[in-house]
């Protein structure tokens, strides 16, 4: 009996000047055959020779999918092209494809291997569909990474000054110089929050929902902003576990038999802006907040380090901002939780 093809799906495996892909078939029996692999660059002219190479790898291109890893920016040009073009796009984080990878034992890494795994994990695992977030979100993503580079080249600079100052001797040129970068950084700050409120007010709806956000005691704009930016508004976050992964909060336990007993920890494999912009609201949250104070004092009970509770509670706070921002609800901090009514999904995520 003649085999037909069911679906097809395509993997890519993109850097930053190119990306190579490879296109896999799922027949009627079952079996999958895959493509010679493409390279492309990852810019507008290799968009539209991929997409002409995609269609003659098959009859069409209706009904193929597009995955790629999230990889930094990169993926960005290509994704936001292939929903223009109404295709379907799914991107994925790269700890659920490494997930994958060693499902299947594969050791090589090439680009050839990974755009030819992803192609089969495109058609092997359901997806969830991938599109263009508001350009308000990329504005402000932009933004507050920007903020956060400011401010680190201001510790960097404070730094300086500080073991300048320390020194047995100095210029007084380089001293002040310096301080005038300090001081030039700090007006840039400044600049930049503002845009940032101003870029928020002007839409009403994302407003109204900030500030219901800023009810959470010791959590400020900038903090909110950058969940939300760097999330795109939690529109492709399926649950607060999920979320807990891509911020680097998902816990790793190392036990195994009676042999291996070794210490849960945080990954912190994920986005690190999420977890600088929780920093400091989560020792407020430690010192201020009752409910947090109570978590964290019990947390650091049987633990070495203080910052087990600090990073205990700067997920808590994610999990509480991805809750309310669901509800569309202001922070109750006299919340109590009902044994007859299902808690929301964050709040029933343990610490």
């Amino acid at each position: 009996m003649t085999t037909q093809v069911q679906k097809r799906s395509v993997g890519i495996d993109i850097s930053k000047d190119s990306f190579t892909c490879c296109v896999s078939s799922k027949q009627s029996d079952g079996s999958l055959i895959f493509s010679e692999v493409g390279t492309f660059q990852n810019e507008k002219t290799g968009f539209n020779q991929f997409v002409k190479w995609v269609r003659k790898t098959g009859k069409s291109i209706e009904g193929v999918n597009f995955l790629m890893e999230a990889t930094g920016v990169y993926y960005e040009r290509l994704a936001y092209h292939l929903d223009k073009l109404k295709l379907e796009v799914n991107v994925v984080l790269p700890n659920t494809s490494k997930h994958f990878f060693s499902s299947l034992n594969i050791k090589t890494k090439t680009d050839k291997v990974d755009a030819q795994v992803l192609s089969q994990m495109a058609i092997e695992r359901k997806h969830k569909v991938w599109h263009a977030p508001k350009g308000i979100y990329l504005e402000l993503r932009n933004l507050t990474r920007f903020y956060v580079q400011l401010q680190e080249q201001k510790t960097s600079f404070s730094n300086l000054k500080h073991s300048k100052d320390e020194a047995n001797f100095t210029q007084d040129f380089i001293l002040n110089l310096n301080q005038k970068i300090i001081e030039q950084i700090d007006k840039q700050i400044q600049k930049i929050s503002k845009e940032i409120e101003r870029l928020c007010k002007s839409d009403e709806e994302l407003w109204q929902k900030i500030t219901k956000l800023m009810t959470i005691k010791g959590v400020g704009l900038i903090t909110i902003v950058t969940i939300i930016a760097e999330t795109f508004g939690f529109e492709n976050t399926l649950s607060a576990k999920q979320l807990a992964s891509y911020a680097g909060y998902d816990i790793i336990q190392r036990e195994s038999g009676s042999s291996i007993k070794g210490k849960t920890r945080m990954s912190k494999k994920g986005n690190r802006y999420i977890r600088n912009a929780l920093y400091f609201p989560a020792m407020v949250a430690c010192r201020f907040n009752p409910q947090m104070k109570e978590n964290y004092i019990r947390i650091i009970q049987k633990k070495e380090s203080k910052m087990v509770g600090q990073v205990a509670i700067q997920r808590k706070i994610l999990l509480l901002v991805y809750t309310l921002w669901k509800n569309d609800a202001n922070y109750d901090p006299d919340y109590k939780k009902s044994s007859s009514k299902k808690e929301p999904e964050a709040t029933q995520d343990r610490l």
